[in-house]
């Protein structure tokens, strides 16, 4: 790493890992706290995704309050296996991406300790629930609108991000023939109106670009570019070597001609792009209020994606560009929007002007700062470095100016 890099990102360190030690502890049952600043709740998604970081941290205390985490939504969990979106409520149900973000977070915390049958009946129901998922009793699962971490936008049918997770713990599950299934269909065209056939079943590839649509299902999709679930499909290797590295330059070529057009005001990726826009197709009324253009789920700039990202751009071997992009994060994360505080690790970030809006003291910001910073400094992605490159994975993409993959 850069020497004039490495003082900041020090400091950032310290502070992120302060904000966790603060939110390590909150008012329901003593579960870790989402958010310093709002937010007293555990949400299982946040606390599991920010697994990453809190194991990167190496800080027992942290740790300890992982395992606590994780034994209650193992307490929580329905009779059939579904992991709740609080982890101290069990009524609080209905989520698509907790039960797979349980499976993540549960195979890293036993990766890091060594505890390989922790929570092995609450991990095989939660297995279990998860092989009912698919409509059409394939691998694939599908969710309903607003189901994941997109409260305020519609993902419908079989999405990226979740498909992503899935394809993340088979591997770590070790379900070797299941994982490689679902990463053939996954790198299976996605299939547009009026041309759909009785056998064809939809893929998430979108024709002529590197990346995965957003979502698809049936003659229905989204090819919009979701940072989150392309950065998982990369760090997971669902998406072959050279289309890592072209959705890289992709993404970052998009990013420039945004700045130029004053969509995009820092150097970091939107969560979402192209902007959903009033009058498309799939602009939705409640999207005036919550989701306008380049604002929360629809283009904000989330730190914690950020943090994937990074590690994403760690996963193809492009050291100097994740350091840069460490930087531009460490910038992103210091900003406040509530509190009078030297390190803000904002929620989220408007897009065209760069101001934080969300709640203050993330825990998955400060997290996943701690993991994208630990990746660059390792030159590898923790914890996951191993499952990479998938099973049948081929290193060429044919031509490779497409970035689409010709054959397994």
């Amino acid at each position: 790493m850069k020497q004039d890099l490495y003082v900041p990102v020090e400091q950032a360190k310290q502070a992120a890992l302060a904000v966790l030690l603060h939110n390590a502890r909150g008012p329901f049952h003593g579960l870790p706290r989402t958010a310093g600043s709002g937010y007293p709740e555990p949400y299982t998604r946040d606390l599991m995704i920010s697994a990453f970081g809190i194991l990167a941290s190496g800080n027992e205390e942290l740790i300890d309050a992982l395992r606590r985490t994780l034994e209650a939504l193992a307490t929580n969990q329905t009779k059939r296996g579904h992991i709740p979106s609080l982890a101290h409520d069990p009524q609080d149900v209905g989520a698509s991406d907790t039960t797979p973000l349980f499976l993540v977070g549960l195979a890293l915390y036993r990766q890091y300790t060594g505890e390989k049958r922790f929570l092995d009946e609450a991990a095989g129901k939660a297995l279990t629930w998860m092989d009912y998922q698919s409509p059409d009793d394939s691998i694939m699962v599908a969710q309903q609108p607003t189901s994941d971490w997109r409260d305020e936008q519609w993902v419908l049918g079989y999405g990226l991000f979740v498909n992503t997770l899935v394809y993340l713990y088979l591997r770590l599950y070790g379900r070797e023939k299941q994982a490689l299934a679902l990463r053939k269909m996954m790198n299976r065209f996605d299939i547009l109106a009026g041309n759909r056939h009785d056998h064809a079943h939809e893929g998430l590839v979108v024709p002529h670009k590197p990346y995965y649509a957003l979502w698809a299902y049936k003659v229905l999709n989204d090819e919009r570019f979701d940072l989150l679930g392309n950065s998982l499909a990369i760090l997971s290797g669902v998406a072959a070597p050279c289309r890592a590295n072209n959705m890289i330059s992709w993404a970052e070529a998009e990013c420039d001609a945004m700045r130029e057009k004053g969509l995009l005001a820092v150097d970091l990726p939107p969560c979402l792009f192209p902007y959903i826009q009033p009058g498309q197709a799939d602009w939705r009324p409640r999207y005036q209020h919550f989701n306008m253009p380049g604002d929360y789920h629809n283009g904000g700039i989330w730190p914690f994606i950020c943090g994937f990202y990074v590690a994403a751009i760690v996963a193809t071997g492009r050291f100097r560009l994740a350091e840069e992009r460490l930087a531009a994060l460490t910038d992103l994360v210091k900003p406040a929007h509530e509190t009078d505080v030297e390190w803000g690790f904002n929620e989220w970030i408007r897009a065209q002007d760069g101001t934080p809006r969300g709640r203050d003291w993330q825990t998955w910001s400060a997290a996943m700062y701690l993991y994208a910073a630990a990746c660059v400094q390792q030159r590898k992605t923790l914890f996951i470095e191993h499952i990479r490159p998938a099973p049948g994975a081929v290193q060429e993409c044919g031509d490779g100016k497409d970035g689409i993959q010709r054959k397994e």
